[in-house]
């Protein structure tokens, strides 16, 4: 039978366990700039805009980057960085600028923070499906109401990204992002799919589908290739439209090397 995540030993008691805590600078790019771009609105109109990143890793610069990034959307954006691991925190207060910027030890609990908007990424990896879900389960109980997560996963210099935005009422969409000149073809991403997708990228499967049908208008778009990945990359979006798949985003997300699909459209 799988374990539930444990509660780290401390005063805080913080839920889960420590990740390896591997990062870089500008590895979270892609998906800061998705949230600067498509939930723009969200956080502007926000009553209380804190925004909590949990599980930053070893070092802080992953949430310093998104702190500036949010700033340009939302200046009275406050920042959280939790870490399980102590170490980490002390690495984070060494650049905290509370307010706006600071770090606590915290995990899945949130550390009491009820934040509008969360980013875990490469966090989820470690557990079993059914500890995935059960973390979802318990941050979205401490989310603001109306609260939002983006839960996901990437490489290590954040080429090939795909991640879930949930809300109270459950997964709503699905994203895959990426730098098009550094894939073979689409279905290059399975490898950073989050961990609810990841073990179902097998025939039958919706996603095992819709990476299949990715791949296949790739082919179908390689008369754009001369006119480089980018435009290659917007032609299989437009197919993939075409084709009925609930595509939620446009031309403008697609040159950026994103598509986002209802959350149905891969759904375990």
């Amino acid at each position: 039978m799988a374990r539930k995540p444990r509660l780290a030993a401390g005063r805080a008691r913080a839920l889960g366990v420590p990740t390896r805590g591997t990062t870089n600078p500008n590895r979270l790019r892609r998906v800061d700039r998705w949230m600067t771009g498509t939930l723009a609105s969200f956080l502007t109109t926000a009553a209380d805009p804190l925004v909590v990143d949990l599980g930053y890793g070893a070092t802080p610069i992953t949430t310093v980057e998104m702190a500036a990034r949010l700033r340009v959307v939302r200046p009275d954006v406050r920042v959280l960085g939790l870490e399980i691991d102590q170490e980490r925190v002390d690495a984070g207060k060494a650049v905290a600028s509370p307010p706006l910027l600071d770090f606590r030890r915290g995990g899945f609990e949130l550390a009491g923070a009820r934040p509008v908007l969360l980013r875990a990424f490469n966090v989820l990896r470690q557990y079993t499906e059914e500890q995935a879900f059960e973390a979802w389960d318990t941050m979205l109980s401490r989310m603001a109401p109306g609260g939002l997560i983006v839960e996901g996963t990437c490489d290590e210099i954040g080429r090939r990204c795909t991640w879930v935005t949930l809300s109270a009422d459950g997964p709503l969409r699905f994203t895959l992002a990426c730098k098009p000149s550094g894939i073979d073809v689409p279905s290059d991403l399975a490898e950073r799919l989050p961990k609810a997708l990841i073990h179902k990228n097998v025939p039958g499967e919706r996603v095992h589908a819709l990476l299949a049908e990715l791949d296949a208008c790739w082919a179908t778009a390689a008369p754009f290739a001369p006119f480089g990945p980018r435009a290659r990359w917007v032609e299989s979006a437009r197919l993939l439209a075409e084709r009925g798949w609930p595509v939620v985003d446009d031309r403008r997300r697609w040159r950026l090397g994103e598509i986002s699909l209802e959350w149905a459209a891969v759904a375990p």
